[in-house]
Protein backbone atom coordinates (compact mmCIF):
# COMPACT_ATOMS: atom_id res chain seq x y z
CA UNK A 1 0.00 0.00 0.00
CA UNK A 2 0.89 3.41 -0.76
CA UNK A 3 -0.02 6.64 -0.99
CA UNK A 4 -0.42 6.67 -4.80
CA UNK A 5 -2.65 3.34 -4.99
CA UNK A 6 -4.91 4.54 -1.44
CA UNK A 7 -8.89 4.76 -2.51
CA UNK A 8 -11.85 4.43 -0.50
CA UNK A 9 -13.65 0.78 0.12
CA UNK A 10 -15.59 0.06 -2.35
CA UNK A 11 -19.40 1.08 -2.09
CA UNK A 12 -18.55 3.53 0.12
CA UNK A 13 -18.17 6.78 -2.37
CA UNK A 14 -21.46 7.60 -4.26
CA UNK A 15 -22.32 9.97 -6.55
CA UNK A 16 -25.50 12.58 -6.21
CA UNK A 17 -28.56 12.56 -7.55
CA UNK A 18 -28.71 15.16 -10.45
CA UNK A 19 -31.40 16.55 -10.36
CA UNK A 20 -33.39 18.97 -13.00
CA UNK A 21 -31.05 18.18 -15.80
CA UNK A 22 -33.35 17.21 -18.42
CA UNK A 23 -36.45 14.80 -18.85
CA UNK A 24 -33.72 11.94 -20.42
CA UNK A 25 -32.07 12.05 -17.14
CA UNK A 26 -34.95 10.70 -15.67
CA UNK A 27 -34.80 13.17 -12.65
CA UNK A 28 -36.17 16.58 -14.83
CA UNK A 29 -39.73 18.42 -14.53
CA UNK A 30 -40.16 18.26 -11.37
CA UNK A 31 -37.13 17.30 -9.34
CA UNK A 32 -38.20 14.57 -7.51
CA UNK A 33 -40.39 16.71 -5.91
CA UNK A 34 -43.86 15.81 -7.04
CA UNK A 35 -46.36 18.36 -8.71
CA UNK A 36 -47.34 21.72 -6.26
CA UNK A 37 -47.69 21.77 -2.99
CA UNK A 38 -45.23 23.24 0.11
CA UNK A 39 -42.85 20.34 -0.49
CA UNK A 40 -42.57 21.49 -4.10
CA UNK A 41 -41.20 25.28 -3.54
CA UNK A 42 -37.57 25.96 -2.42
CA UNK A 43 -37.08 27.12 1.37
CA UNK A 44 -39.69 24.07 2.66
CA UNK A 45 -38.92 22.63 6.10
CA UNK A 46 -40.47 20.37 8.32
CA UNK A 47 -40.89 20.94 12.05
CA UNK A 48 -38.55 18.89 14.11
CA UNK A 49 -40.84 15.81 15.43
CA UNK A 50 -43.63 16.52 12.62
CA UNK A 51 -45.33 13.25 12.06
CA UNK A 52 -47.58 13.92 9.15
CA UNK A 53 -50.51 15.77 11.67
CA UNK A 54 -50.65 12.90 13.66
CA UNK A 55 -49.71 14.57 17.38
CA UNK A 56 -46.28 14.05 17.97
CA UNK A 57 -44.81 12.33 20.32
CA UNK A 58 -43.44 15.29 22.52
CA UNK A 59 -47.09 15.90 22.79
CA UNK A 60 -48.84 12.27 23.96
CA UNK A 61 -46.66 11.56 26.65
CA UNK A 62 -47.36 13.05 30.08
CA UNK A 63 -45.47 15.42 32.00
CA UNK A 64 -44.76 14.99 35.00
CA UNK A 65 -41.92 16.33 37.38
CA UNK A 66 -39.87 19.21 37.53
CA UNK A 67 -35.99 19.86 36.93
CA UNK A 68 -34.91 22.19 40.46
CA UNK A 69 -32.25 25.06 38.84
CA UNK A 70 -31.35 25.43 42.39
CA UNK A 71 -29.95 22.26 42.54
CA UNK A 72 -26.43 21.68 43.36
CA UNK A 73 -24.44 18.62 41.58
CA UNK A 74 -21.69 17.18 43.45
CA UNK A 75 -19.20 14.49 42.10
CA UNK A 76 -19.34 12.02 45.10
CA UNK A 77 -16.03 10.49 45.63
CA UNK A 78 -15.79 7.13 48.48
CA UNK A 79 -13.48 6.64 51.55
CA UNK A 80 -11.92 3.70 49.47
CA UNK A 81 -11.27 5.60 46.25
CA UNK A 82 -8.82 7.83 48.78
CA UNK A 83 -7.38 5.08 50.18
CA UNK A 84 -6.50 3.71 46.77
CA UNK A 85 -5.06 6.93 45.70
CA UNK A 86 -3.20 7.69 49.48
CA UNK A 87 -1.54 4.08 48.73
CA UNK A 88 -0.84 4.39 45.00
CA UNK A 89 0.75 8.08 44.93
CA UNK A 90 1.78 8.06 48.66
CA UNK A 91 -0.27 11.64 49.50
CA UNK A 92 -1.18 13.10 52.66
CA UNK A 93 -2.93 15.71 51.54
CA UNK A 94 -6.27 15.21 49.43
CA UNK A 95 -7.45 18.03 47.51
CA UNK A 96 -9.08 19.11 44.73
CA UNK A 97 -5.69 19.73 42.48
CA UNK A 98 -4.54 15.68 43.66
CA UNK A 99 -8.13 14.43 42.43
CA UNK A 100 -7.92 16.50 39.42
CA UNK A 101 -3.98 15.53 38.59
CA UNK A 102 -5.25 11.77 39.19
CA UNK A 103 -8.29 11.94 36.92
CA UNK A 104 -11.39 11.42 39.21
CA UNK A 105 -12.60 15.07 38.75
CA UNK A 106 -12.60 18.02 36.26
CA UNK A 107 -11.44 21.64 37.57
CA UNK A 108 -14.77 22.80 37.59
CA UNK A 109 -16.43 19.93 39.28
CA UNK A 110 -18.20 20.58 43.22
CA UNK A 111 -16.49 17.67 44.94
CA UNK A 112 -18.42 15.26 47.82
CA UNK A 113 -16.41 12.68 50.22
CA UNK A 114 -18.65 10.07 51.02
CA UNK A 115 -18.54 7.16 53.93
CA UNK A 116 -18.06 4.01 51.55
CA UNK A 117 -15.33 2.26 52.63
CA UNK A 118 -12.85 3.30 54.96
CA UNK A 119 -9.51 4.89 55.45
CA UNK A 120 -6.09 3.51 57.37
CA UNK A 121 -4.12 6.40 57.64
CA UNK A 122 -4.74 10.05 58.91
CA UNK A 123 -5.18 12.34 55.91
CA UNK A 124 -5.95 15.91 55.19
CA UNK A 125 -8.89 16.13 52.90
CA UNK A 126 -10.04 19.15 51.45
CA UNK A 127 -13.17 19.61 49.40
CA UNK A 128 -16.72 21.34 49.09
CA UNK A 129 -18.48 18.90 51.31
CA UNK A 130 -18.45 15.60 53.47
CA UNK A 131 -20.90 13.14 54.20
CA UNK A 132 -21.20 12.73 58.33
CA UNK A 133 -20.14 8.90 58.08
CA UNK A 134 -17.42 10.06 56.02
CA UNK A 135 -16.18 12.76 58.24
CA UNK A 136 -16.61 10.99 61.28
CA UNK A 137 -13.84 8.40 59.80
CA UNK A 138 -11.52 10.65 58.70
CA UNK A 139 -11.47 12.52 62.21
CA UNK A 140 -11.49 8.83 63.96
CA UNK A 141 -8.07 8.07 62.62
CA UNK A 142 -6.69 12.12 63.64
CA UNK A 143 -7.31 13.14 59.87
CA UNK A 144 -9.01 16.71 58.56
CA UNK A 145 -11.78 17.44 56.94
CA UNK A 146 -11.61 20.83 55.81
CA UNK A 147 -14.56 22.46 53.86
CA UNK A 148 -13.51 24.61 51.55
Amino acid sequence: MNLNNLKPAEGSVRNNKRLGRGTGSGRGGTSTRGHKGAGSRSGTSRKIGFEGGQMPLQRRVPKFGFKNMNRVEYVGINLDVIQGLIEKFNLNLVDLEALHVHGLTSKSDLVKVLGRGELKSAVEIKVHAFSETAKKNIEALGGKAIVI
